[in-house]
């Protein structure tokens, strides 16, 4: 069961709450101030801390800086009867988990508890996640804090011990093949080669000669034997890019490959053995496009079966300041860089059409266009245009002579915005130039 730390100068609230905890199960601590707070979270590894705000020696608002420069993964949720505007604010912008005002009833404390303690679960799988991140990839950092890519890594962590095809599936730029690169870098396959194909790169013609080779003399200026792709990766990861736009006729070809795990050179009789994991990506609906016939269904089946699917950025906001400063720390050539927070709000409120591809562009061209104090405002960032990964801001709107249907088309317009924005009302609110309260009325009347 989890593990909690009361703090109160209040002999009777550190009684109150710790008798309401231990009921659920919960083990308890207690403090009476901050430092002594703090002592114990050096020593004790606890899920929760539920502290007052205002305390002798040491308030609760110095107690959650120190345990954010210590770089303790706790969550801490404050109660306090001082209740005020300023100061919720001022704890939510250092970090706390929630914000309880006295007096309180049980369910709330225990809702709270409960709700927190899932965010403290996901803390703690991040830190593990981005532990054999380390020992898997080195130096080559993958950036992520949401939810939604640590369900991706973790599903990646687990396919990875076994030889099982994978299909990565997410727009264009989300990080498809370094989910397929952390896949392979995570399997036994680790110390083997990672051959990276992107097969809408390459020309229809040529796609068989690449995959498998050829032999001297198979067509014109074929002037000796080479090795295509699956020879080379024998023995490690092929990792097949935009597979969609693979030719139907080449499909045919690696189906036999994957289900007979042999190969044969164009112009060639000999049957080579393979030994290759095979990684599979594309941005596009397989499962409709083997409907349609321009996909073999059997090899949909065949590379379909472990799928994992990368999110588009504007459904992990959470990720999208860690991933800019990434990017700024890495272009920075000794300039000092930062975001303000006008910056990260534009940052979380542009869709993102181009994913993190997108945003790593975004980021050099900040690097040339930040001023000489080195701070990114949101002026800095007025080239990101709202829209602008669709057809642009609509500059008029004429009205057909068979009338349209305004409650449908605000309805619409209300849907749009929140798949834009991952289901952020704020920044929903903001695409269509409105209030936060009056989009709610809207949200209400779409029934979304």
């Amino acid at each position: 069961m989890a593990y909690i730390l009361v703090v109160d100068d209040e002999e009777k609230m550190q009684h109150l709450l710790s008798v309401m905890l231990m009921r659920q199960g919960y083990r308890v601590d207690r403090a009476g101030d901050g430092e002594k707070a703090l002592a114990l979270v050096r020593e004790n590894p606890y899920d929760l801390v539920i502290s007052d705000i205002r305390m002798p020696n040491m308030d609760g608002l110095a107690l959650l800086a120190a345990i954010r420069e210590l770089n303790i993964p706790c969550p801490v949720v404050f109660i306090t009867a001082f209740a005020s505007i300023d100061s919720a604010v001022d704890a939510m912008r250092q970090g706390v988990a929630d914000y309880i005002t006295k007096p309180f009833e049980e369910e709330r404390i225990l809702l709270t508890v409960e709700r927190t303690l899932g965010v403290s679960r996901i803390i703690a799988e991040n830190i593990e996640l981005k532990q054999k991140l380390l020992e898997v990839c080195g130096n080559r950092e993958i950036v992520y804090v949401s939810r939604q890519m640590t369900d991706v890594m973790k599903a990646a962590l687990q396919v990875a011990v076994t030889d099982t095809a994978v299909l990565i599936t997410g727009e264009s730029g989300t990080g498809k093949e370094v989910v397929a690169g952390f896949i392979h870098d995570s399997s036994p396959r680790a110390k083997a080669r990672f051959v990276a194909v992107n097969c809408a790169a390459i020309s229809p013609s040529l796609v068989e000669s690449e995959l498998f080779g050829y032999e001297k003399g198979a067509f014109t200026g074929a002037d000796r034997r080479t090795k295509g792709k699956f020879e080379y990766a024998n023995g490690g990861t092929l990792f097949l890019d935009e597979i969609g736009d693979l030719p139907l006729e080449a499909q045919a070809k690696l189906l036999r490959a994957l289900q007979d795990k042999k190969i044969q050179r164009v112009g060639g009789n000999e049957e080579i053995p393979l030994d290759v994991r095979i990684l599979c990506a594309t941005n596009q609906d397989l499962g409709k496009l083997s409907q349609q016939g321009k996909f073999r269904q059997d090899l949909y089946y065949r590379i379909n079966v472990f799928p994992i699917e990368t999110p588009p950025l504007r459904n992990r906001t959470d990720d999208i300041a860690p991933l800019a400063e990434f990017f700024l720390k890495r272009l920075k050539d000794g300039k000092d860089v930062r975001l303000t927070e006008g910056a990260v709000r534009t940052l979380q409120t542009y869709p993102w059409p181009g994913n993190v591809r997108e945003l790593a562009n975004a980021m050099e061209r900040v690097m040339i266009l930040s001023p000489g104090d080195g701070s990114v405002t949101a002026e800095t960032l007025s080239f990101l245009k709202v829209g602008a990964g669709n057809s642009g801001v609509m500059e008029s709107f004429s009205l057909p002579p068979t009338g349209i249907s305004l409650e449908q088309l605000e309805n619409d317009l209300v849907r749009q915005a929140l798949f834009l924005t991952g289901n952020n009302q704020s920044a929903a609110a903001n695409l269509l130039g409105l209030t936060r309260a009056k989009f709610r009325v809207l949200v209400k009347q779409a029934d979304v």
